[in-house]
């Protein structure tokens, strides 16, 4: 599949992947203050943003999607940056691909099983007549509903978009999310170890990487190390940019 991307900067290739239900507009802002340095491409995954829409959706065909990108933009021995979702699907690239990057950096999730918890988000989302839709604004005031806090109902909303006729339509593949949800928290502990330098970044207010599971982690990731930023949730980039860099930087230029 061909995903759409953005790319900033030039030198030493990073690619970004976003988490689900986001996009590459989520992580512009990290992207050009990385450009000054390295040549960023942000990624959409198959079924997000601007990409293609596909009944396929697990870790293998987004890999293989993340191989056919390099491929064709000629991407050599890049930095692989994945949060949530897109860090599960860097941590099976690199099982899979280890010979084709040089690094991975993983942010706030694990190798480990996580059970599927997005049941309100598909019910809010479902619940929004799409085709008598008068505005954004009536769209939030019916996900205010179901989903209280005001940063998700924003970051969902951001996938909001009018059609060619007017209408309005969700950016994500909604069907096939839902119907393939289960595969977004799988276990990745039973792939091949990745022996090259790998960083797992941790927002301090999350709990998706409790500390008991370190042990677990350095398993398939023997040379990973841990940054924790702190003031931030499980949106790391965007509730602390400045922290989440400062993590990233000291790895890329140790």
């Amino acid at each position: 599949m061909k995903l759409f991307f953005r790319k900033f900067g030039e030198g030493e290739p990073i690619i970004i992947l976003h988490g689900v239900f986001g996009s590459s507009d989520n992580w512009q802002t990290v992207a050009k203050r990385l450009a000054e340095n390295y040549s960023v491409y942000v990624v959409d995954a198959r079924n997000h943003g601007l990409s293609p829409h596909d009944d396929e959706f697990n870790y293998e065909a987004m890999s293989a999607d993340l191989l056919e990108l390099m491929d064709d933009q000629t991407i050599i021995n890049p930095t692989l940056i994945g949060h949530s979702m897109g860090g599960k699907t860097v941590m099976t690239f690199a099982s899979l691909h280890p010979d084709k990057i040089k690094q991975i950096v993983v942010v706030d999730i694990g190798p480990k099983y996580y059970p599927v918890h997005h049941e309100k988000i598909f019910e809010a989302l479902f619940s929004i007549p799409l085709n008598d839709l008068l505005s954004r604004n009536d769209a939030e005031i019916k996900l205010a509903k179901l989903i209280p806090e005001i940063t998700t109902r924003q970051f969902l909303l951001k996938n909001l978009y009018r059609t060619a006729d007017n209408k309005f339509a969700w950016r994500f593949n909604l069907l096939a999310l839902r119907h393939h949800i289960g595969n977004i928290g799988i276990s990745q502990l039973n792939n091949t170890p990745f022996s090259k330098p790998t960083l797992f970044i941790k927002g301090e207010n999350s709990n998706y990487l409790p500390h008991d599971d370190w042990d677990s982690i350095l398993i398939p990731f023997p040379k990973a190390v841990l940054c924790t930023v702190k003031n931030a949730g499980h949106w790391v980039h965007a509730d602390n940019a400045d922290g989440f860099l400062e993590c990233l930087e000291q790895f890329l230029n140790r």
